[in-house]
This record gives C-alpha cells, sequence and structure tokens, in this order.
C-alpha cells in the first residue's frame, strides 16, 4: 500500500496560527507596554511637579510674619512648566494646599498604537503628595568633617 506525502500542510498551519496568535499576541504587548511605559513617565512627572512645587516660598508671608508657607501661584506655575517639559501631553487637573501638604492630581490622554484593547485612546491618572519642610540649623554630626588635602 503506498502512501502519498503530504506537503505544504505545515505551511499552512504555521501561516494560521501566526495569524490568529502570534500577532493579536504582539499587538496586545505592545499596548499594554505603551501603557505601562506612559504610566510610569507621568507618575514619575508628577511626583517631581509635586515636590518641586512644594518647594515654592510665599516669600512675602515669610518677610513679614516669618510664616514658613507655600505660594500656591508659583506652585502651580512650577508644576505646570515641569509637566509639560517631563510630560508632554499632562494636564494638571488638581493642586490641593491644605497647611505645608501639596497634593497635585494630573492626567494624561494615551492613544494606543495597535488598539487591540477595547479602547484606542487611554485616560491615565496620577497622583502626588510634597510637604514643605523646614531645613537644618546644622550639618549632621555622623558626616566626616570635610579635610584638606594641601
Amino acid at each position: 500500500m503506498a502512501t502519498t506525502p503530504q506537503r505544504g500542510q505545515v505551511l499552512v498551519f504555521i501561516a494560521l496560527v501566526l495569524t490568529l496568535v502570534l500577532l493579536p499576541l504582539a499587538a496586545y504587548a505592545v499596548d499594554a507596554a505603551t501603557i505601562t511605559g506612559a504610566s510610569s513617565r507621568l507618575q514619575g512627572a508628577t511626583a517631581e511637579a509635586a515636590m518641586l512645587a512644594a518647594q515654592q516660598i510665599d516669600v512675602k508671608a515669610f518677610r513679614s510674619r516669618g510664616e514658613l508657607s507655600i505660594d500656591e501661584v508659583a506652585a502651580r506655575a512650577a508644576a505646570t512648566g515641569l509637566l509639560d517639559a517631563e510630560a508632554p501631553g499632562a494636564a494638571l487637573t488638581k493642586l490641593q494646599l491644605v497647611g505645608s501638604t501639596l497634593t497635585i492630581a494630573t492626567l494624561q490622554a494615551v492613544t494606543l498604537p495597535f488598539a487591540f484593547l477595547p479602547e484606542r485612546n487611554v485616560v491615565l491618572r496620577a497622583q502626588a503628595s510634597a510637604r514643605l519642610a523646614e531645613g537644618y540649623d546644622s550639618p549632621s554630626s555622623r558626616l566626616p568633617l570635610p579635610t584638606s588635602t594641601f
């Protein structure tokens, strides 16, 4: 009994597996990496903007009353400027000042390259807080003293 060779079956199988399994999996991986990267950049920029904004001292209040407080207008300008530089497309949605603690919330719309997920446009949100604290009066005694090598 003679058997007939069945050539080409593997090629069809590979073509089907590639189009039905591997390409959607690769598209999902690229979309997920895009979201993860953008989210990480937004969170980092938000935290950095909060720290920079918390350093904006209200000079008038400090000189007149000796009170250390945050200048809200300068803080908003500093946070917006840093967000424009570090996370283009991000928007400052909230700047809340409670005592010496400043909280910033941001959002950013991200367009996915392959749109494998149900939504092609994803809105990412981030929030960070920072606190204005007084400096120190003298350096730490645990650090070695500077020495000269003349």
